[in-house]
């Protein structure tokens, strides 16, 4: 997972107050500042993070590794490796995901769906007195 390695560098960048209207394609990493009307798709088998900024508004589907969303998606997202929901995030989609991170504050309508063999990670355990 990113997490053990090093993240794609973002090489991309749709700024605020820009408007892509059809799919959009990028490789290793983009930001979203401005608003997409279509797909958002990493190319495949190469790593690869997106970033959807608070101003930023896509309509369609998003597919990368990594996602992090602070903006508003409209649409299904597909995060092989890492979704991660951000205080300001709103979607309106099915969420599919090898590990989810869901900050306070972030509004959800879809469904959560883990992906199979998603890399489960432990329960958390409270500190116990063992006397």
């Amino acid at each position: 997972m990113f997490g053990k390695k090093a993240q794609p560098p973002i090489k991309g960048l749709l700024a605020q107050g820009c408007r892509i209207t059809g799919q959009l394609e990028f490789t290793e990493g983009m930001r979203i500042d401005g608003s997409v009307a279509g797909d958002i798709r990493a190319v495949a088998d190469q790593p690869s993070l997106l970033v959807i900024s608070e101003s930023a508004v896509v309509e369609g589907e998003v597919v990368a590794d990594h996602v992090i969303v602070n903006g508003t998606v409209r649409g299904p997202i597909r995060a092989a490796e890492l979704l991660e929901l951000q205080p300001r995030a709103r979607v309106e989609g099915d969420m599919h995901y090898g590990v989810l991170e869901i900050h306070q504050g972030a509004s959800i309508t879809g469904h959560l769906c883990p992906l199979p063999g998603a890399e489960e990670k432990p329960l958390l355990k409270l500190a116990a007195n063992n006397g």
